[in-house]
C-alpha cells in the first residue's frame, strides 16, 4: 500500500477509525503497508492540515494500535518519516509563525520565498528524522520510509535548480544528497539492524512535473548508489505512471533502475490499476475505470523491480489485492472522489 495523505489527524492524533481503515488492506492481502506520510517532530514539518505526527502519547498510542491490527491480519508496516519543507508558508498551524525550511529558500526556481536552513538545522533536522525512526521502532512498526520525493524538504536539496547553496550541502549530486545521506545513516544507527530504514524518491515535483534530479543515466547509478552506501535498505521510487520508462518509453522505469544500479530491493508505484493521473481528480475528471494489469504483470515476471506500490486502486477497493490473486479483477471497485473524502 502506497502512503496516502488522509487529512484524519487532528491535532497529529491518528482517527479512531485508522487501525480499521489500515488493517482492511491487511486483511486485503497487502503484504506491506506504507502509512500516510507522519509529520517528524519538527516544527516546521507541517504543511497541510489533520496530518499525524509521532509526538503527543496520545498519537503514539494510535499508532500502536494501528500496528497491532495490521501485524494481526499477516502484514508488515513501515512508516513514512516526512517533512514539507518549503510547501510551508507562513500563518500555518500549528505554529503560524514558522517558516516553510528550504535548503536556499527557494520553493520553486528563480525566487526566494521561505527560510534558508544553517548548517545548525540541518544537523538538528537529521537527528530528528533518527529519533523519530527510533521512536517507531519502539511502537513496533517494521521499519521507516524516509520521504525523499515530491518537492518535499529532502527533494528540495536534491533538486539543483532551487538548492544554490555554496557549502557541502549544495554543488555536486553527492553534496546535494549529502543531507538525505546523514538522515539515513544517523536512523541506521539509532534503530536495530533489523528494522528497515528506506527511502522514496522521484525525478518529478509537484512544483514542476518535468523537473528532474538528473537527466544523465550515469549521474543516476551514482545518486541511487550514494542513498545504497549511506545504508539505504530498499529503494522507493515514484513515478506518476509506473509503465513509462524512465529515458526511453519502453526502458526500465525508475525502481528499474535503481534495482539494477544498486541491487538492493526495489518498490515501483504510480498510477497501478486506474485509468487517470491523480491530478485529473482536483480537476473535476475524477471517475476512473480499473486498468488491465498486464503492463504490471509483465515487469514483475521480468524482475524489473521487487514490489508495486498500490495507492487510489487500495482506497475504493481494500480487497484489491485478493482480488488481482484470486482471478476477480472484474469485481474490483473503480475509484473516484468519494473514496478520498471518506475514511473506509
Amino acid at each position: 500500500m502506497a502512503p496516502m495523505t488522509r487529512n484524519f489527524s487532528p491535532g497529529g492524533v491518528p482517527n479512531e477509525y485508522a487501525p480499521t481503515y489500515y488493517s482492511k488492506r491487511a486483511s486485503g492481502g497487502v503484504g506491506l503497508i506504507m502509512t500516510e506520510g507522519v509529520e517528524v517532530s519538527h516544527p516546521a514539518a507541517s504543511g497541510y492540515p489533520d496530518c499525524p505526527n509521532l509526538e503527543s502519547d496520545a498519537a503514539k498510542k494510535m499508532w500502536e494500535k494501528v500496528v497491532s491490527e495490521v501485524h494481526a491480519n499477516g502484514s508488515s508496516i513501515f512508516c513514512q518519516l516526512w517533512h514539507v519543507g518549503g510547501i510551508r508558508k507562513l500563518g500555518m498551524p500549528p505554529l503560524p509563525e514558522v517558516p516553510g525550511f528550504t535548503p536556499s529558500g527557494c520553493v520553486k526556481p528563480g525566487k526566494k520565498v521561505a527560510y534558508e536552513m544553517t548548517l545548525d538545522d540541518i544537523q538538528e533536522l537529521v537527528q530528528t528524522y533518527a529519533r523519530d525512526a527510533k521512536i517507531c521502532e519502539e511502537l513496533g512498526f517494521d521499519g521507516v520510509e524516509i520521504h525523499g520525493a515530491h518537492g518535499y524538504l529532502i527533494d528540495q536539496f536534491f533538486w539543483d535548480a532551487i538548492n544554490t547553496r555554496s557549502d557541502e550541502y549544495g554543488g555536486s549530486l553527492e553534496n546535494r544528497a549529502r543531507f538525505a545521506t546523514e538522515i539515513l545513516q544517523a536512523s541506521q544507527q539509532s534503530t536495530s539492524s533489523g528494522f528497515q530504514v528506506g527511502i522514496r524518491v522521484s525525478q518529478w515535483k509537484q512544483q514542476d512535473y518535468e523537473a528532474k534530479i538528473t537527466e544523465d543515466k550515469k549521474e543516476l547509478d551514482v545518486f541511487f548508489n550514494l542513498l545504497k552506501n549511506a545504508g539505504a535498505d530498499f529503494l522507493h521510487c515514484s513515478n506518476r505512471r509506473f509503465w513509462e520508462g524512465e529515458f526511453t518509453e519502453d526502458g526500465l522505469n525508475l525502481a528499474g533502475i535503481a534495482k539494477k544500479a544498486t541491487g538492493l530491493p526495489s518498490i515501483s508505484v504510480g498510477s497501478v490499476g486506474v485509468d487517470k493521473d491523480f491530478i485529473k481528480l482536483y480537476a473535476g475528471d475524477h471517475q476512473t475505470q480499473t486498468t488491465d494489469l498486464g503492463k504490471l504483470h509483465d515487469k514483475l515476471g521480468q524482475n524489473e523491480f521487487d514490489l508495486i506500490a498500490v495507492g487510489r486502486a487500495l482506497l475504493a477497493d481494500p480487497e484489491w489485492a485478493n482480488k488481482v490473486q484470486n482471478g476477480k479483477e472484474r469485481e474490483i471497485i473503480p475509484f473516484d472522489k468519494s473514496f478520498v473524502e471518506n475514511y473506509l
